[in-house]
């Protein structure tokens, strides 16, 4: 079997000219071909496209059987499939390619030796990322990387639902450091390169340390700090204004594949790395991470992961989605490929899979994100819930505000409430349910369009304070408006209604100004 040479254009540092030159080139050759997101789409249609991203490449295949540069790309990076040498030196610098182990030639073709694939994130900038060949994420096969020449446990994956998740949820301003702990192909690094003046990469596999070095140069972003080792070893006691994470979160019977078993029992990795971060955040700093957490029998889950948050640090832990232990293994069994195992083999490992959650009492496996900012806080803000519904990325700005009407809400009283002004968040909109001509609804519920996209119900009192907030008025003066309007004594009517205001304002719906 042939070595597998990643290519060695990350690993050059600014002062080595030549190979930065070199990736400059490759970099405006793909620009030049429309090998980007768009380029992508208008060349595939949206079903081919959709179904690359899924891991499907026979619609690709079929939409690219002519000549043209772009598809010449597609069919080399994307579809793994090799091409003629005099095709390729028409579309990119194959030689400077073959040199720095792009390429690799066979005959008179060449085939890539890495899977480079066009992206595009929040900050709307065309980007590539670098990953292992056969590791495209989504695909219902699992992940096989049979390609590469890589052995399985050691395999870098590319972009997917979970990348694109994080980086969506990342709270996005200025820093001066930032930590992306487990890089892998080092998606959240490049996202945290436009906004942070030094980004620290990490992770078990040097393997992923070579390719996020890859994907960043290739996109045209700093060079990161790169870290070798677990967790927050790589960094010693440094602090950090960002640390992002999408970590081996997968709760497994062992650590047979680097890129997504722990290797710790149970959800200890997840719960170690939250409980470690406070201590390598700087004041005001935010860690933000994806996670999966056990659903104990006899504990709540609430609880359990209320208890994981830090001395000194504010959470907002939200939960996505739940799955029972079956439905859980058996996603993770066909993730590892071993659905296509034998019989005997996958019912093996299908138990192993069983007994690991018999012996630690889990009856479920919820899904979700994790959020910590070092407020510094006597009582922090912490808040657990559950919201599988739809949310508009990306959310990053709307975790901010979570946590700053958090901060409002700390410092005022009932009485504050009363005098502070308020208005009503963009597209927020009401509905009234009720029997068709009847003259009163049965209930009024608030609809946000953005951000969480929440739903609550109110009274008519809460519906005609919320339709009057402008930020021209104190509260308590509305409801004294309201009081005269709904013939209601108003002192009455201050008494109950602040604990309406004050949910409103923490779910969103309503805005201090």
């Amino acid at each position: 079997m042939s070595t597998h040479r990643l290519p060695t254009a990350g690993t050059t540092t600014p002062s080595d000219s030549a190979g930065a030159d070199r990736v400059e080139v490759l970099r405006a050759a793909l620009r030049t071909a429309a090998f980007t997101p768009d380029g992508l789409l208008d060349l595939l249609g949206a079903p081919a496209y959709s179904a690359l991203a899924r891991g499907e490449t026979v619609p690709a295949l079929r939409a690219t059987r002519g000549d043209s540069p772009l598809e010449t790309l597609v069919r080399l990076f994307l579809l793994q499939s090799p091409a003629p040498y005099e095709r390729v030196r028409a579309v990119l610098p194959v030689d400077d390619c073959l040199a720095d182990g792009w390429l690799v030639r066979d005959g008179g073709e060449v085939r890539a030796s890495v899977d480079v694939r066009p992206y595009s994130g929040p900050e709307a900038q065309d980007w590539w990322i670098v990953s292992d060949l056969g590791c495209a994420v989504g695909g219902a096969g699992g992940i096989s990387g049979e390609a590469s020449g890589v052995d399985r446990s050691q395999l870098v994956l590319g972009v997917g639902g979970a990348s694109t998740t994080l980086a969506g949820i990342t709270v996005r301003k200025p820093v001066a450091s930032a930590l992306d702990l487990g890089t892998g192909s080092g998606v959240q690094a490049l996202h945290a390169a436009q906004y942070a003046t030094r980004v620290t990469a990490t992770d078990l596999n040097p393997r992923a340390l070579r390719i996020a070095a890859l994907t960043l140069a290739l996109s045209g972003a700093a060079a990161p700090v790169l870290r070798e080792g677990s967790l927050f070893e790589p960094v010693g006691d440094e602090r950090f204004d960002l640390i992002v994470s999408n970590p081996p979160f997968v709760i497994s019977p062992g650590a047979r594949l680097t890129y997504r078993d722990g290797g710790m029992g149970g959800d200890d990795l997840c719960r170690t790395l939250v409980q470690q971060a406070g201590d390598r955040l700087n004041d005001g700093g935010y860690c933000q991470l994806l996670a999966n957490w056990q659903h104990v029998e006899g504990e709540d889950w609430h609880d359990r992961l209320a208890s994981w948050v830090p001395r000194g640090c504010d959470a907002w832990i939200v939960q996505r989605e739940v799955q029972d232990v079956a439905e859980y293994a058996e996603l993770w069994l066909r993730d590892g490929g071993d659905h296509r195992a034998e019989p005997a083999r996958y019912a093996a490992r299908y138990d192993a899979w069983l007994d690991e959650f018999e012996a630690r009492g889990t009856k479920a496996v919820g899904f979700g994100w994790i959020t910590l900012r070092k407020s510094g806080a006597d009582r922090p803000s912490v808040t657990v819930e559950e919201w599988p519904h739809s949310v508009e990325q990306p959310l990053g700005a709307a975790i901010q505000a979570h946590f700053e009407r958090q901060d409002f809400l700390s410092g005022v009283d009932d009485a504050g409430l009363l005098e502070a002004h308020f208005r009503l968040a963009a597209e927020v909109v009401q509905e009234q349910v009720g029997l068709p001509g009847s003259e009163d609804p049965e209930h009024v519920v608030l609809r946000q369009n953005r951000g969480m996209r929440r739903a609550t119900k109110v009274d008519t009192v809460g519906a005609g304070f919320v339709g009057v907030c402008d930020g021209s008025l104190p509260s308590g003066r509305i409801l004294d408006a309201i009081a005269q309007l709904v013939d209601e004594e108003p002192l009455l009517l201050r008494d109950r209604t602040p604990a309406q205001i004050r949910l409103l304002v923490e779910q969103g719906f309503l805005l201090p100004e």
